[in-house]
């Protein structure tokens, strides 16, 4: 057996333990509130966040962790039918009422917000540090709709497949705002008025909205998909630097965050299969090898990078880049088979499982810095819901996998 070979065999094997491991123990706690994901623990201390730690305790529920969360438990469902059914059993209860929840949450005002409280109203930190209400969403978007609408979707497709047209309609009205103006990057600032008009013109939705391309690909809803290639030619167009391959945050500014380019490239070759080769997928995959080369620094990949000088200019590292390098990779290696990919999924594996996962509980580290592990919330208290790491590992999975003299007829997404 080749080493590449004995890679991907024991790659695919460790992936799909990991991904088993924390769904479990994420199954076995006590829910949030009427039955929402609870992972608020911090990764160092692996002591459960409560009521004295304010926003990061239990009497907040994070609206897109709760949609990331059941995207990730619809999804890891279908795949361990047929590996371990007790587990898909337990994911699909868990799925089926965090369905209905997020339905009810949506259905206030037809929107979920970055934070809820206690009573599930919209929150804010204001200035000081106090919570405030937050503004009706009215016709903008947030990220937030975009996470609930992808896991509606795809846990609609799963447990009720006559509701998936309301879902859709979600998602579309998520896309229009984007491309209308109305998508607000900052939920934690007021919504509407200066927040809208003052924002960067980042390419983080197009980015984020690129993995719903992905995801409606494997439901086989790809009609739905049009979109996609809108998002890729407008962050190129306008984002991409050609002397570097990294993606500028906004045009004509210097910033790079490297794992949202990573992401970027990880979505776009989803969408388009690893299949499809010419010059567009060489070009995405120029863009994962640039930004991974400018951003991995010994554990892992620096939050951003200046484009002009190639000097990290966050201390810190996040986990979740480095399970989006491995799909993005992976994904890269099996359109081109480019020995250069393969060596970045391999490096990015590595540092991941050395550096930030924890094994006993099953989670990573959120943030390290070049002196170790810190406890820095990149966006929010509550750890991965299988979401970042789990949908990661398990599209590198499937490339492994398929690329493995081993592979069987486990091999169905």
């Amino acid at each position: 057996m080749s080493a590449a070979a004995a890679f991907f065999r024991e790659a695919a094997a460790r992936y799909r333990d990991a991904n088993a491991a924390t769904l479990r123990w994420m199954l076995d706690r006590p829910p949030l509130g009427p039955g929402f994901l609870n992972t608020k623990m911090n990764s160092l201390t692996l002591v459960d966040y409560e009521e004295a730690d304010g926003l990061r305790g239990p009497s907040y529920t994070y609206g897109w962790i709760q949609g990331r969360g059941l995207e990730a438990l619809a999804t890891h469902a279908a795949f361990f039918a047929s590996r371990d059914p007790a587990l898909t059993q337990r994911l699909d209860h868990a799925g089926r009422r965090l369905y209905v929840l997020l339905q009810d949450l949506r259905r206030v005002d037809g929107h979920v917000y970055f934070r809820h409280d206690a009573d599930l109203a919209p929150v804010r930190a204001g200035p000081g540090g106090e919570v405030a209400s937050q503004d009706a969403a009215g016709d903008i978007f947030t990220y937030s709709d975009a996470f609930a609408a992808k896991g509606l979707i795809a846990a609609a497709a799963r447990y009720a497949p006559e509701e998936l047209p309301r879902h859709l309609a979600y998602l579309a009205a998520v896309i229009e705002a984007i491309e209308d103006g109305r998508f607000q990057i900052d939920e934690q600032a007021r919504l509407g008025g200066d927040g809208l008009r003052r924002q960067p013109d980042d390419f983080g939705p197009r980015m984020i909205l690129l993995g719903a391309a992905g995801l409606l690909g494997r439901l086989d809803l790809h009609e739905h998909t049009g979109f996609a290639g809108r998002f890729i030619d407008h962050v190129l167009d306008r984002h991409l630097d050609p002397a570097t391959s990294l993606l500028r945050n906004e045009p004509g500014g210097d910033a790079c965050n490297v794992g949202h380019g990573i992401e970027f490239a990880g979505f776009a070759l989803e969408h388009l299969s690893p299949w499809r080769k010419g010059s567009l997928v060489a070009q995405l995959e120029r863009i994962l090898i640039a930004s991974f080369n400018a951003g991995f620094h010994e554990t892992g990949l620096n939050l951003a990078v200046s484009v002009s000088t190639g000097a990290a200019i966050s201390p810190y590292r996040p986990w979740w880049s480095l399970p989006e390098t491995v799909r993005a990779a992976a994904l890269a290696h099996a359109a081109t088979g480019n020995p250069e990919s393969l060596s970045i999924w391999q490096r990015a594996d590595a540092a991941f499982f050395r550096h930030y996962w924890r094994g006993e509980p099953p989670l990573a580290y959120q943030t390290r810095t070049a002196d170790g592990p810190v406890d820095h919330v990149p966006a929010t208290p509550d750890l991965d819901p299988g979401y970042h790491t789990g949908l990661s590992l398990l599209g590198a999975l499937h490339v492994a996998e398929a690329a493995s003299p081993a592979h069987s007829v486990h091999a169905e997404r």
